[in-house]
């Protein structure tokens, strides 16, 4: 084939600049801003909670399973569905290492859950000043939009309703949580001390609902806690970060015009305008 007269010819690529790979382009960041969304004080609660909680659950399984005699079961009209532990959890209690290990389950179950005492009377104490309950607990208009929220979560519906640093439904399962957790410390004191705390045993309507209510309280918990891993996951990355540093990087919002260099501009002769 001959050449266009007078074109230059233009050199192949070579092997090695084909083989390059081209370098991706960092993404620019500079319209971001880092907000505060949490404080100290919250974020240490709440990953001091976590552990405390697993460690409380696990221990409350051995105290369970040492007396396999009555165990729990979820069933309808004398069907059962479901057994607590299942056969499948039996089988591997060589690792879990549940059963025989009373008085061990005992001694964590009581000592972490003073830790958890302490930290959710911390969490009160938090709440209470300057007014940050307010934030947490639905008004009538939260009310109102805890439809509208489930419906936008599900994808049924295409605008949220405003809202303020949590969600209709948000704030209501953030409260109905720390009522579960009052739950959960006054049926285990009614259970660890029946006879001096006879009078919470009776409020809670006798030494076998307030067993029930402990176990029954823990299920809904661990049922929480993995949605809201599931919630957490599907929100992203920057909302989990924003629970380890307190900051969230949002849209810079955009800075408003001064009156003064509008004036100016305003003032000043445009090109090619007649003088």
């Amino acid at each position: 084939m001959t050449a266009i007269q007078g074109a230059e010819p233009q050199p192949e690529p070579s092997a090695s600049s084909a083989a390059t790979p081209t370098r991706r382009k960092r993404k620019d960041r500079s319209d971001l801003v880092a907000k505060k969304k949490h404080s100290l004080a919250l974020r240490w609660m709440h990953w001091i909670n976590f552990p405390v909680l697993m460690i409380m659950m696990y221990s409350g399984m051995r105290i369970y399973t040492s007396d396999p005699r009555d165990p729990y079961a979820i069933g309808i009209f004398g069907w059962e569905i479901f057994e607590f532990w299942p056969e499948a959890i039996d089988g591997r209690d060589e690792f879990l290492q549940l059963r025989g290990r009373l008085a061990r389950g005992i001694a964590f179950h009581l000592n972490f859950g003073w830790l958890f005492v302490a930290n959710g009377l911390a969490y009160l104490i938090y709440l209470s000043r300057k007014g940050n309950w307010r934030y947490l607990v639905p008004d009538r208009q939260g009310l109102r939009d805890i439809g509208k929220v489930l419906l936008h979560d599900l994808h049924l519906r295409k605008t949220a309703p405003p809202q303020g640093k949590y969600n209709a439904m948000q704030q209501l399962t953030y409260t109905l949580v720390i009522i579960m957790a009052a739950v959960l410390v006054l049926s285990g004191f009614a259970i660890y001390k029946p006879t001096q705390l006879s009078l919470l045993v009776t409020l809670m309507g006798g030494y076998g609902t307030a067993r029930f209510l402990h176990f029954s309280t823990t299920i809904i918990l661990m049922g929480f806690f993995l949605i809201h891993i599931l919630q957490v996951i599907r929100a992203g990355w920057r909302n989990f970060a924003s629970m380890v540093t307190g900051y969230r990087l949002e849209p810079r919002p955009p800075q408003p015009v001064r009156k003064a260099d509008s004036d100016a501009d305003a003032g000043r002769p445009t090109v090619g305008a007649s003088s």
